[in-house]
């Protein structure tokens, strides 16, 4: 393969390494694909950066993708000295065809090395879509077998496994294609990540110069904010704002990170920047100190004793999305939140999460946000009823958040009302360490001051000895008391009574919005789930002895 001065990515001397040593000729690149790749003051696609980068000295190179069929992106002259090249007419736009036709020729090839007539020639084929022509959700179907089975021979028998031969099948998820190729031992599979900050800042370097209108003075700092934006998407909100006449700045660059990184997800996850910080939220003295302890490790980069993730756990309404968003303020660090990611085709949840997964590593340091986890990270028996999908996810997620490699760069936040359901090897140290309760008020004065806050937000300012004074309700939630503070509200402005009388005619029949029963027992999971019973209010220690579920 050809070698090129200067530095490239790291995948791509990976794949020049593996083919050189012989250790591989078939190659799954998956991954970034999609996105446009720099080449010479210029973004090209993923093919023609191949060909350039690599390919550049093979004879002959074949591309096929669904759309337009086969074709020759080189050696065109010598393909037509074969004999049976003048009765191709018009050239196979069926996938069984052209995989043939190519078989067809590297076998005259090596026909023709065995007579010490030749036979010494390069040959190369980029398969485009490969998930289009091999799909994993058609396992089942004989057709898509035997045409995964003769791509597959490329890999390992001969002639091909003896030729000057390289195959590169390019899918987005790896997931998506058919298990007969995508777990093939003699296939190296080669992740294509998302931009580094060295390649942003590169690729930012060409746009100022082609469209300096789009650009501030300074920028510097821009290719380390844009972290997990792809080339093209880049690219394209350059183009844009330079025809508008509108320059970037600092900030558009931060709202442009989370557009795009959105963009790009179609919608998998949820971008979340936060400006709160742990001074915004009311909690155990002890939680929000070792709280802020581990969000300054992460920031000194000392990662031995900084967990991997958390469980944030309570009765419903308790704030536990809220934590997550003043942790990653004290942080400094995006949110990425999982949206659903379920497809009812067969491969497409697992190509989705593949797609989640690749999308964290791009952006570095974030927390991953998953709220619901009890519902959504699956079962280790997932049972028959979804065909096996739940315990493929279980075993994904799995694999991800035990990843040593992501230690110090991704910290999992699961958020869930019942614990209990999640399974038990997700919640062992080195996936998850630290197990937070997030619980009700236990006193007169926690209610007091919770709805003070509450009320606060709608412009209505009560004082907390006022509001001690009335009959207020204990074991409130953060989302009760909301309600209760848009209900008063409601009565200011349509009752024309003052803050602290609409209030008290409030609380006049109050009934919570989740039954004591459910929310005892919910409290007594997270109580119990606790890793330091310093979490945990006093007056509440006791409920954690026992749990009975309602």
């Amino acid at each position: 393969m050809q070698r090129e001065h200067g530095v490239l990515p790291a995948w791509i001397n990976e794949l020049r390494l593996a083919y050189e040593s012989g250790a591989h000729g078939q190659f799954v690149l998956y991954g970034n694909v999609a996105d446009r790749f720099p080449l010479e003051g210029r973004l090209v696609s993923l093919t023609r950066y191949l060909e350039a980068r690599l390919l550049g000295t093979f004879h002959i190179v074949f591309l096929y993708d669904p759309g337009n069929g086969l074709s020759l992106l080189r050696g065109g002259e010598r393909f037509a000295q074969w004999p049976a090249a003048e009765k191709i007419q018009p050239w196979p736009h069926d996938p069984r065809e052209a995989v043939e036709l190519i078989s067809r020729y590297l076998r005259y090839q090596a026909n023709l090395r065995a007579l010490g007539r030749g036979g010494d020639e390069h040959v190369a084929v980029i398969l485009r879509g490969a998930e289009l022509v091999l799909p994993a959700s058609r396992q089942g179907d004989f057709a898509t077998a035997s045409l995964a089975s003769l791509v597959r021979d490329w890999a390992a028998e001969p002639p091909f496994s003896d030729m000057a031969f390289a195959s590169l099948l390019i899918a987005d998820n790896l997931n998506d294609l058919h298990p007969l190729v995508a777990n093939n031992p003699r296939i190296d599979r080669v992740q294509v990540p998302l931009p580094d900050a060295e390649s942003l800042q590169q690729c930012l370097a060409q746009l100022r110069l082609d469209h300096p209108k789009a650009f501030a003075e300074d920028d510097a700092a821009a290719a380390q904010t844009l972290a997990g934006v792809s080339l093209s998407a880049l690219a394209s909100l350059v183009r844009r704002r330079a025809h508008e006449g509108r320059v970037l700045g600092p900030q558009d660059w931060v709202e442009a990170k989370k557009d795009l990184v959105e963009t790009d997800s179609a919608g998998l996850v949820e971008f979340i920047e936060s400006e709160r910080t742990l001074d915004d939220y009311h909690a155990q003295d002890a939680l929000k100190t070792w709280l802020r302890q581990d969000m300054a490790l992460w920031q000194a980069a000392d990662l031995r004793a900084l967990p991997k993730g958390y469980i944030i756990c309570g009765p419903v309404g308790t704030g536990k999305t809220y934590l997550v968003e003043c942790l990653a303020g004290e942080a400094g660090v995006p949110v990425v939140k999982l949206k659903n990611f379920r497809d009812r085709w067969v491969g497409s949840s697992e190509g989705n999460l593949e797609k989640i997964f690749r999308l964290i590593r791009g952006l570095g340091r974030c927390i991953v946000f998953v709220d619901e986890a009890d519902q959504t990270l699956g079962k280790r028996e997932g049972g028959g009823s979804d065909g096996g999908l739940s315990g493929r996810i279980y075993s994904m997620i799995a694999q991800e958040m035990g990843a040593a490699d992501n230690r110090g760069k991704v910290i999992w936040i699961l958020a869930s009302s019942r614990p209990d359901l999640i399974e038990v090897d997700l919640k062992r140290p080195g996936r998850v360490d630290v197990k937070i309760p997030l619980l009700p008020t236990t006193s007169v004065a926690e209610s007091a001051g919770l709805l003070k806050a509450m009320l606060k937000r709608f412009d209505l300012r009560l004082d907390s000895s006022a509001l001690e004074q009335l009959a207020l309700p204990l074991l409130l939630t953060p989302g009760a008391a909301e309600a209760l503070a848009v209900k008063v509200y409601r009565q200011v402005r349509t009752a024309g009574l003052d803050a602290l009388a609409a209030l008290e005619q409030c609380l006049q029949g109050y009934q919570p919005p989740v039954s004591p029963q459910v929310l005892r027992f919910q409290m007594e999971i997270a109580i119990r789930e606790a890793t330091d019973v310093a979490f945990v209010p006093e007056s509440l220690r006791a409920l954690g002895q026992e749990v009975v579920a309602p």
